[in-house]
């Protein structure tokens, strides 16, 4: 059966414009996004052969959608103006490429690729439909498929009811239930996926629903009822047409016919556009396509093509191959915790540059669920990597590599050659942005990966990742490798063109994280027996003060219970209701308390109590627990990139939040301590960002206070409370102290 291949180009454009770094000529203009549609059409056409093809764009202008619904799409922002300036050179790129280009005046891209694929399956050929669009799942059946080639997704009507829950025929109700807000048409209020494909299932179809709205029950159910005269217009707008008129640009169906690459015109656009690989790539562009080419239903999803498990020794001698000869190796590792101290390997995964994108492997060493075949062993392959992994010549990058040099460290291997850790390089480029790999995936390559809760389930139900099928563990781990060296590919152009941001990253970034590693390692030296003492003592005095509470209460009580405390402190004893929760009762949260404690005995009591048993909890007994038995230490995780302004963040445990105030909470810190014959040091920066912003602000009061040496904390509190800097308490000086550092942080 012969195959039409049809390309959203309006969801390419900006998925190549965002996939892609900043690229420009010599004169300065944009071509990132040209470079990233090229690629991917030519990736596409080798991975899906085909008989008839199309790249279809959305033209300007209004259509029919515009006239129904005025505020259509009226929420998204004009085309970035480095993303129009390529507009033409794509076009032009693609013609040449062999594509017939559609973009017909009137009518949107959706409707054109609909228009097609009907008369592709009249015509007996079956039809595979290249986006990311999920409104384009409405198409689906047996002679249509969608397939995502940034993550490998291949939806046939099988596969879209996998990830929506309905069939491809009740798309069109589904969308018009959840609405769409990429095009701003709005659904039914507070109806998610979940909830439309419950109502589906139930009813079949958005005509039942709606006969059966009076039966739907509560918030819900009122919101579908209010729903009822807009629907018919959301299904109207999200429905897409299969019927428009194509001839002005589209004679007959053969004028799709696979075409011939134009080389001269390529060679013009490459060397116009300074695209020096493409040009030297031009020779193979030429090549005729295959006569007979295989069926789709055939291939694998074209992401799995690349990703391979290794499980016999032949597979894992080619891998040790590929990377002693790689100049760069992006690895990562599935354990069987998050705490790094104790993760053991399940698994490594690895990828490397090859000519036609990533490679990427799946080496799994301690699977353990029923039926699992046969797996390479655990020792002998970590002494058979050993020497690659110690090596600083071989320099590997990761996403977050501090986390998989502890795995290593655990099975008794130092990582040697960390050169790049894509997480740190988003940290240094966009630090008020968040830095999982999911989230930069999406964000720079315009790729869905598979997310842990995939692939391990959630909650009570999750299983652990050495209890995952082999080739699913593949998908979730080859992809990882392969996303963490893409993402490279993307971040560090941008680094490399900015001498100071390469400063930051080369010079600070990196050297810290392997600082850190070391800190995390060594761990923190903790007395044991003071924290239980402290845990003793502190219990002793929570027993006294629930008592006192009690009696102030004049009746036994829960402490822990604001429903009880309300109704003893608001009902009983009458006191002042200050604010109430959102249910509508009296609150009973600190700031209430700390309000009513100014006049009231009880409330008083009760923040003693809660700020000491806090105390007991998170300090004295979650800290000792928190001790490894091993090494008598605590190791906590120091963060790096978390805080937007450059510091260190500490958690399991937080190390940097150990109480000061009160003397109970400095008693904590009592329980630091050093090993024998040797010292705690603490040191410290002198108010640095304020001598920074001391420097930049030209303040004169500041500057004063710098040179004469004074605590600026201090200097600020004796302005703000009109006292002499002698008088000022430690009260004041914190709240001077939140004044400065509010004014450079907000």
């Amino acid at each position: 059966m012969k195959t039409l291949l049809l390309v959203d180009g309006s969801s390419y454009l900006y998925r190549a414009f965002h996939a892609l770094p900043d690229l420009r000529t010599a004169e300065g203009e944009p071509t990132g996004a040209l470079r990233g549609f090229i690629a991917m059409l030519r990736t596409l056409r080798a991975q899906v052969p085909h008989d008839y093809c199309a790249c279809v764009f959305d033209a300007k202008g209004k259509t029919f959608r515009d006239d129904i619904y005025p505020q259509y799409k009226a929420n998204r922002p004009p085309m970035p103006q480095d993303l129009a300036a390529q507009i033409e050179p794509i076009h032009a790129a693609t013609a040449a490429l062999g594509w017939p280009v559609l973009e017909i005046e009137g009518i949107e891209a959706d409707d054109v690729i609909g228009r097609l694929a009907r008369e592709a399956e009249g015509k007996g050929v079956r039809t595979v439909i290249s986006t990311g669009d999920k409104d384009l799942a409405q198409l689906v059946n047996e002679r249509v498929t969608l397939v995502n080639t940034m993550n490998g997704e291949r939806l046939d009507v099988e596969g879209v009811m996998t990830k929506f829950g309905v069939r491809p025929d009740q798309i069109v109700d589904y969308l018009t239930l959840v609405g769409d807000s990429v095009d701003n048409v709005p659904g039914v209020n507070k109806v998610g996926p979940k909830t439309a494909a419950k109502w589906l299932a139930e009813f079949g179809s958005l005509d039942a629903i709606v006969a059966n709205a009076e039966q739907i029950d509560g918030k819900v159910g009122e919101n579908l009822r209010a729903a009822l005269d807009w629907l018919p217009t959301a299904k109207q707008l999200v429905t897409i047409r299969t019927d428009s008129d194509l001839s002005s640009q589209l004679p007959h169906f053969d004028s799709l016919a696979v075409r011939p690459v134009d080389a001269g015109r390529l060679r013009e656009l490459f060397t116009r556009w300074e695209f020096r690989t493409f040009l030297k790539d031009l020779g193979d562009e030429t090549a005729p396509p295959a006569e007979a080419p295989a069926a789709i239903d055939d291939a694998p999803p074209p992401a799995a093509t690349r990703y391979e498990t290794v499980t016999v020794a032949a597979q894992f001698e080619q891998w040790l191959t590929r990377i002693n000869a790689a100049p760069l190796v992006a690895v990562d590792t599935e354990t069987t915790s998050l705490d790094p101290m104790a993760a053991q390997l399940v698994g490594i995964s690895l990828s490397v540059p090859d000519e036609q994108g990533n490679l990427a492997c799946y080496v799994p060493l301690a699977h353990r669920y029923t039926g699992v075949p046969e797996q390479l062993r655990l020792d002998a392959t970590l002494q058979a990597l050993k020497p690659w992994l110690e090596s600083e010549q071989h320099k590997k990058v990761g996403q977050h590599l501090k986390y998989d040099a502890h795995v290593f460290a655990n099975h008794g291997i130092r990582l040697a050659g960390i050169a790049h850790d894509t997480m740190l390089q988003s940290y240094v480029l966009e630090a008020h942005r968040s830095h999982n790999m999911d989230d930069l995936a999406e964000r720079h390559l315009g790729r869905s990966t598979i997310r842990y809760e995939d692939v391990c389930g959630k909650g009570a139900s999750q299983i652990g990742f050495d209890e995952v099928a082999l080739d699913r563990a593949t998908e979730y781990a080859a992809e990882d490798a392969e996303v963490t060296l893409a993402l490279h590919q993307a971040l560090w152009p941008r680094l490399e063109a900015s001498e100071a941001l390469r400063y930051v990253y080369e010079q600070i970034e990196l050297p810290v994280s392997k600082i850190l590693f070391d800190m995390e390692r060594t761990g923190v030296l903790v007395d044991r027996d003071k924290l239980a003492a402290q845990s003793v003592q502190i219990a002793r005095r929570l027993a006294e003060l629930e008592a006192r509470a009690q009696e102030l209460a004049g009746q036994p009580f829960n402490l822990g219970s604001p429903k009880q405390i309300g109704e003893i402190l608001f009902g009983k004893l009458g006191l002042p209701v200050k604010k109430k929760t959102a249910s509508g009762a009296p609150s009973t949260d600190e700031e209430v308390l700390e309000k009513l404690a100014e006049d009231y005995p009880l409330p008083k009591a009760l923040l003693e109590h809660r700020g000491l048993a806090k105390l007991k909890s998170t300090y004295c007994d979650k800290l000792a627990a928190s001790i490894d038995p091993a090494t008598g230490r605590v190791h906590t995780s120091y963060g790096q990139a978390i805080a937007v302004t450059g510091r260190l963040a500490s958690s399991e445990p937080n190390l940097q939040n150990i109480p000061i105030r009160t003397a109970e909470g400095r008693r904590i810190r009592e329980a630091f301590i050093a090993p024998p014959g040797c010292r705690i040091v603490s040191a410290d920066y002198s108010q640095i960002e304020l001598r920074i912003m001391a420097h930049i602000s030209g303040d004169e009061g500041l500057l004063a206070a710098f040179a004469a040496g004074e605590d600026i904390h201090r200097a600020t509190a004796a302005e703000v409370f009109k006292v002499a800097p002698a008088e000022v308490s430690a009260e004041q000086r914190r709240y001077a102290k939140t004044i400065n550092f509010g004014l450079i942080y907000g």
